[in-house]
């Protein structure tokens, strides 16, 4: 094949999105032509790659779900989800791949290096190295900016003014100006009914990577309901609803792959704009302000300056990489002039976990609540494929539940099993305290801040879906009874670990991935293992 004639296959490749997924399944099945194997090695399709492969994935993934619920011959079942695990596996290789190339495309372009004194200055005594950084651009009238900078603010300050030359065209202002819910939407629309080409323009891709795991979160929560839909039906009755999770699954597909090329876009417009300030004139700017910020630290803090000098000067003197200025240096020299307290110390000498018994350790935090509270466990349980999850609790009383809903992510799972055991427990005991403990920091944190500001919205950047925000809703009327607290997982706590398998069991069934008669004998088991645990926690003794 001559050079023009790879060129044009690269291009092809690099233009047609069903060309290219076909020849990279083919390269992972050894079935692919020398020329096309070859090309698809090229640095341009690292990151075309990966997109196809996203998108491929989720269709493997569907198939086999499918096939599922459609009880097909076992042969046929293994051939796919045989499938499914190759297109995983080079999926993951192709994002290694990925990250390769760009970091040896990053690490291959020349920047330029601050003096020693000055890195490590800004990173032994950052707090004052920030004020006089801030100090120096306030008087040059230009922003803030970060320790970081010029990757922050003042990177921004810069690309802005490179990139100036008038409006965006009308849909990209659109876009770029609408709130977040309308934004989602375009998203949806842009994968299931007609591409917006306007989504990779600079002005909104940063937005579009930031928001398209929320759509694609929307995508598995109609696979989720159109999963819940087929096993509510008896299986020779099936064939409609799996049409419909066909669909789903084929819409989430794109969803994925433009999951992945908005992540591409954000990744390709920070490089440039890294560029935009490392190179020229921005260059130049960044340096002398950084220059001018080491003279205002040496000055306000003459004993740290003196210490920085002190330390760099002696390292010279010895450092193999002295002639390049000592590039990787700095973080050491920091570390030898900080006063940091010693790695194994926090703070009172004491070492709380290593020292303490394991119940008072485990149960100190419910020491404070009063006798008629009553503490149980919350958990939750969450599948690759769809948005559906279970979650299951157990209370000191000997109370459990468990059920399932569909969440955008673990953090979501989590939050619905907290409420739906509080309401519960709420309905059961008038007037008593309910306290639920969880081991998601997020989940705890979530509800709290709902229950403290006596306002569910306080939760929405976690909960996605309509299921938990109405069950948030219902629990902040009852935010006076209710507290959460967070409890270390899997440390052999009886009600976590019963909260945890009913979670699992939940979702199984939700899923269809157990019968209801081996369901039942779980619940048994589950339930027999709490029996015979170690009794209520000593805080409710």
């Amino acid at each position: 094949m001559t050079t023009t004639e790879h060129t044009e296959l690269i291009r092809r490749l690099a233009d047609d999105f069903t060309a290219l997924q076909e020849a990279v399944l083919a390269r992972m099945n050894g079935i692919c032509a020398p020329e096309t194997a070859a090309a698809l090695e090229h640095a341009s399709l690292a990151g075309p790659v990966t997109v196809v492969l996203a998108h491929a994935d989720v269709l493997a993934r569907g198939a086999v779900r499918r096939a599922e619920l459609s009880a097909q011959l076992p042969e046929r079942l293994r051939r796919l989800r045989a499938h499914a695990r190759r297109v995983r596996r080079a999926r993951s290789q192709a994002e290694a791949r990925y990250k390769e190339q760009r970091a040896r495309r990053l690490a291959g372009r020349s920047r330029p290096v601050d003096t020693l004194e000055l890195r490590v200055a800004r990173t032994a005594f950052a707090a004052a190295f920030d004020e006089a950084l801030r100090q120096e651009l306030r008087d040059r009238g230009l922003p803030d900016g970060t320790p970081q900078a010029p990757e922050s603010d003042l990177g921004q300050w810069a690309w802005d003014r490179k990139a100036a030359g008038g409006e965006p065209p009308a849909p990209v202002r659109e876009l770029r100006d609408c709130d977040d819910d309308a934004f989602v939407q375009a998203l949806l629309r842009d994968a299931r009914e007609e591409e917006n080409p306007y989504l990779p323009h600079d002005a909104v891709a940063e937005r579009w990577s930031r928001h398209a795991r929320a759509a694609l979160a929307w995508g598995r929560y109609a696979i989720g309901r159109a999963e819940r839909d087929a096993l509510a039906c008896p299986l020779p009755a099936r064939r409609t609803r799996l049409e419909a999770l066909d669909d789903a699954y084929q819409d989430t597909a794109v969803l994925a792959a433009r999951s992945r090329e908005a992540l591409l876009r954000a990744t390709d417009l920070h490089d440039r704009m890294r560029d935009c300030v490392t190179t020229g004139p921005f260059a130049e700017l960044v340096a002398q302000c950084r220059a001018a910020a080491l003279t205002r630290f040496a000055d306000a803090e003459p004993e740290m300056w003196h210490g920085v000098r002190e330390l760099t000067a002696r390292h010279r003197a010895d450092c193999p990489e002295r002639a390049g200025g000592c590039p990787h240096c700095h973080r050491a020299l920091a570390d030898a002039l900080a006063d940091a307290p010693p790695a194994d110390a926090d703070g009172d000498g004491e070492h709380p976990e290593a020292t303490l018994p394991a119940d008072v350790d485990r149960y100190a935090l419910l020491a404070d609540l009063p006798d008629t509270a009553v503490v149980a466990v919350a958990d939750a349980a969450v599948g690759d494929e769809s948005a559906l999850c279970g979650y299951g609790w157990a209370a000191e009383d000997g109370t459990t539940g468990h059920g399932d809903s569909l969440a955008s992510s673990s953090g979501e799972a989590e939050v619905i099993g907290i409420c739906a055991a509080a309401l519960s427990l709420l309905e059961h005991h008038e007037d008593a305290p309910v306290v639920l403990l969880c081991d998601s920091t997020e989940a705890v944190g979530v509800v709290d801040a709902a229950l403290r500001s006596a306002d569910p919205a306080a939760a929405h950047r976690t909960l996605l879906f309509p299921e938990s925000r109405q069950l948030m809703a219902r629990l902040v009327r009852h935010r006076h009874r209710v507290q959460v607290r967070w409890l270390k997982g899997h440390v052999g706590h009886d009600l976590n670990e019963t909260a945890d398998a009913f979670a699992r069991l939940a979702l199984r069934r939700a899923t269809g991935r157990i019968l209801p008669s081996a369901a039942r004998k779980e619940e048994a088991r589950i339930l027999r293992s709490l029996g015979s645990g170690a009794g209520p926690l000593p805080a409710a003794a």
